[in-house]
């Protein structure tokens, strides 16, 4: 599908889940792309930590790519840019700070002189083909949150990004009412929204008196603390910054993604006033009272600092009556594995803080107030919820029509919605998918290789070897399990499966060799299903001699 006389959206990711957003915007025969993120692995993806979009619909449309528009730095929104930037071969547009975030993917990967990066001052518009483009900041829990204005000779649409409202934002400025007001008078054909709390029927609060929580926490803390949260939530380590002082605690910062962020941060003139952070010799030497540390892992990630700390395999230590501090929600999908940490630190005697006892953490995401106030200053004439599982995008779709929007359509990823003329409505669907990043490489999410792994991971595998000399068995079969459940009975199963194989030989032993594979496999199998109750994955090696 090429666009013609029109405006068109189409979601390729982040429409229907959490993360990986991917939205593209046509007009004239030409493709805008803005976001290019991730999502992280699950149970269901073994051994897969990253998981990408698809984006097959662009990729065969490539030469109309004019660009990807960066709104935040967050990975669910330039995750995917180190992997897949090269092959799209477009320029890049962000702001300073997100810009080095990228720039620092895309040098670990080695494909910084590859791939074209514009920095763009939030200040004043700039264009691509027949999009004009204006960063328009608002609050998020990183710096340069920012809206994105996109005029084109159909309409205009505001694409907020992520964010929420903060009178008093810990980072960075955000765009005020009046002028949030002054877009919505020139007039906005439609707005893409954020929909992740829309079910929260209060604002998410302001970084400001998280500080206050905290400060309360960490000074009634009799022992050493560590603060866990997301290393991107760079306003939350200003926040942390300013608890250390307040409490007169040290801080060491533990996390590769941590001292990423503040570096980048530092470098594009944020964190100025961030305290000089101490060692983790330096930090277990000073009295348990005098010392705060913030650690990436509140998520469960079994590699990450607070995971290897609460198992003990840390340089930083902590014991009984330390204290440990959640400050971040729990992403659906992670409970059991934060669980799992929490489990183990309390075993050690520590006291753990969520956001349940004490008030140490607010979202990035506007609630029921905030999208009433967006609505009531940007007045769309077409509300389009999108960052969002199914459920978020159709609350807030009904919920603009209850707040008095004109219109709005419930979409899902690989739904193209024409927005002009006459929209919006739903004209056809484009492919849509998942990308594992498996190790280095990259594979299909449902493709044959997570396929085979989820198979041997839910029945086990066994690999069966035979040698056939003039059709019949020389030797005894070989016989490998991994994963099958026999446990005390494995030498009598072995046993029987080798029996197994034995008699296939004899009875096709002479014919084709693919024949005989699958007499063995089979049989093979069989004898499993009678031991076991379970199909695992069955492997036949056969050498003729």
């Amino acid at each position: 599908m090429t666009p013609e006389k029109e405006l068109l959206f189409l979601a390729l990711g982040g429409s229907g889940e959490i993360g990986m957003n991917v939205n593209l915007y046509g007009c004239q025969g030409k493709w805008l792309m803005v976001d290019c993120g991730i999502t992280f692995g699950t149970p269901e993806y073994p051994g897969i930590d990253v998981i990408l979009p698809d984006l097959q619909f662009i990729e065969e449309r490539i030469d109309d790519l004019l660009g990807i528009v960066l709104t935040h730095g967050h990975e669910d929104h330039i995750g995917a840019l180190p992997y897949l930037a090269g092959e799209l071969d477009v320029p890049l547009y962000a702001t300073p700070f997100t810009a080095g975030l990228i720039r620092g993917k895309l040098e670990e990967e080695g494909i910084e002189e590859k791939v074209e990066l514009n920095v763009v001052d939030e200040e004043g518009p700039f264009n691509i083909g027949p999009f004009r483009i204006t960063y328009t900041p608002l609050a998020h829990s990183i710096p340069e949150g920012n809206a994105v204005l996109i005029e084109t000779p159909y309409g205009s649409v505001f694409h907020t990004g992520d964010w929420k409202l903060d009178d008093a934002p810990a980072l960075g400025g955000a765009s005020t009412a009046e002028e949030l007001t002054a877009i919505g008078d020139k007039g906005v054909l439609a707005l893409v929204c954020d929909s992740t709390n829309v079910f929260n029927p209060e604002a998410s609060g302001s970084e400001a008196a998280v500080r206050e929580g905290l400060d309360q926490v960490i000074g009634a803390a009799k022992g050493r603390v560590l603060v866990t949260t997301f290393a991107s939530n760079a306003a939350r380590l200003q926040t942390l910054g300013e608890v250390a002082r307040d409490t007169g605690r040290e801080l060491c910062v533990a996390g590769r993604s941590l001292d990423r962020i503040l570096r980048v941060a530092k470098q594009t003139g944020y964190l100025r006033d961030f305290p000089e952070t101490v060692d983790f010799e330096a930090a277990m030497d000073l009295p348990a009272n005098k010392v705060l540390i913030v650690a990436t892992g509140g998520q469960g990630e079994p590699r990450a600092a607070l995971n290897r700390i609460a198992e003990g395999s840390h340089v930083l230590k902590v014991h009984e009556g330390d204290t440990v501090v959640f400050s971040s929600r729990q992403i659906p999908g992670n409970e059991i594995a934060i669980g799992r940490i929490m489990n183990t630190l309390a075993g050690k005697g520590v006291e753990l803080i969520t956001d349940r006892q004490a008030f140490i953490h607010v979202s990035g995401h506007p609630g029921r107030p905030e999208l009433a106030e967006m609505y009531k200053w940007i007045r769309p004439e077409i509300v389009v919820p999108v960052h969002g599982e199914v459920r978020h995008m159709y609350e807030q779709a009904r919920f603009a029509l209850e707040q008095g929007v004109p219109k709005s359509i419930r979409q899902v990823n690989g739904d193209i919605i024409r927005l002009a003329p006459n929209g919006p409505s739903k004209i056809g669907e484009a492919p849509v998918g998942r990308l594992v990043l498996d190790g280095d490489i990259i594979l299909p999410a449902d493709g044959a290789t997570i396929t085979e792994r989820r198979r041997v991971a839910l029945y086990g595998q066994i690999s069966a070897a035979v040698v056939i000399r003039n059709g019949k068995l020389a030797g005894e079969p070989q016989i490998r399990l991994q994963g099958i459940p026999v446990e005390e009975d494995r030498e009598d199963f072995i046993a029987e499966a080798s029996d197994a194989a034995r008699e296939a030989v004899k009875k096709d032993g002479k014919g084709d060799v693919e024949r005989l594979r699958e007499s063995i496999r089979l049989a093979v199998r069989r004898a499993a299903v009678r031991y076991t109750g379970k199909k695992p994955v069955v492997d036949v090696l056969i050498i003729e001699q």
